[in-house]
This record gives C-alpha cells, sequence and structure tokens, in this order.
C-alpha cells in the first residue's frame, strides 16, 4: 500500500500540498501509519527513515472537522495516529518588533509560513505547566512549536493595549494563556 501512495503522491506538483480539501476518496481504513509526538513518522510502529517519503505524505495529510488526521489521495483516505501535532516548527525568524514583528516559521517537513491571521499561534500549557505554543500551517493542521524556540518567543512577549501578554506578528496579537488556562488564539 506505501508503495502505491508514494507513486500516486509523486504525479502530484512537487513541493506543494496538494488539494486534499477537494477530494472526497472513500475511506480505506488504518494501515499502521503514526506521528509521534517528536514528530518521528512510523508505518507499523517502525520509523519511516526516508525524509523524502515522510514529506510526500506530509502533502496530503487533512484532519476533518471530526478532528481526526488522514493521509487523502483522490484514490483513497486513510487514518493516520497523531500523538500531539503533525508537524513541528523548527525554526524561526523574526522580523522587526512589536506591533511591526513577523515571525516566520520551518517546519520538519519544510513547509515555510508566516504566522498572522492566517497561521494563527495558539498556546495551551503542558502538565508540567510548560507553555506549548502552536501554529496553524494549512486547514485543521498544526505545527507544535519545538521547546528550543519557545524560549526565544518568550522573549519576544509583549503586550496588547490591554497590557495582557502576548506575541505579535503580522499584524495580530495572540494571547498568551493566564494562571493555568488554555486559552486558544
Amino acid at each position: 500500500m506505501i508503495d502505491r501512495l508514494e507513486r500516486l503522491l509523486k504525479d502530484t506538483d512537487a513541493g506543494q500540498p496538494a488539494p486534499v480539501e477537494r477530494w472526497d476518496p472513500p475511506y480505506c481504513g488504518d494501515i499502521g501509519l503514526a506521528i509521534g509526538r517528536d514528530g518521528v513518522w512510523s508505518y507499523q510502529g517502525s520509523p519511516i527513515r526516508r525524509p523524502a517519503l515522510v514529506k510526500l505524505f506530509a502533502r496530503v495529510l487533512r484532519c476533518d472537522p471530526d478532528g481526526r488526521t488522514y493521509l487523502v489521495t483522490p484514490a483513497e483516505k486513510i487514518a493516520i495516529a497523531v500523538a500531539d501535532a503533525p508537524f513541528l516548527a523548527v525554526e524561526m525568524a523574526v522580523q522587526g518588533s512589536s506591533r511591526d514583528q513577523v515571525l516566520a516559521f520551518r517546519t520538519n517537513v519544510d513547509d515555510a509560513v508566516v504566522c498572522g491571521p492566517d497561521h494563527p499561534l495558539r498556546f495551551t500549557l503542558s502538565e508540567d505547566g510548560g507553555l506549548k505554543p502552536y501554529m496553524r500551517v494549512r486547514g485543521r493542521l498544526d505545527a507544535l512549536v519545538v521547546r528550543a524556540l519557545v524560549y526565544d518567543l518568550v522573549e519576544l512577549a509583549d503586550e496588547d493595549d490591554a497590557g495582557r501578554p502576548g506575541l505579535w506578528s503580522g499584524g495580530a496579537f495572540f494571547r498568551l494563556p493566564d494562571d493555568g488556562e488554555d486559552r486558544p488564539a
């Protein structure tokens, strides 16, 4: 099944996310694909060690309104177990400061995303009280910002007009959670 999916995906435009929101193939079940908390993809419990294959699969991910993540092609829809977020934000560039600041991220599958109204940040707190930022990559798919970048984000924290802490990017303000509450941005 993996080989057939790989052949089908190679026929689409290289490097660009596929138009998965327009496709409505039949559900073909769960074949044992998973994405771990650390961003490692696996097939039937074994890590997929080919980065090019992972990037290819990442182009056809979709999170449906039911909250489940699927690998979608024009011909089939396969469930993928996602432990946290399907992507990791692993690199960040900052331009400007305060309200004029723009944050750009690169994901572990080489998506480049500029944070703003179309790609918002949201924050939760982990069980140990640590800050967990997520950024919308596309559709309903998010990237967890890796811990090393969390420290950089905290350094960039600013305030809105009401004095609440958060981050500016692309003209939008993304509030940090207060007193242990989870707050979507």
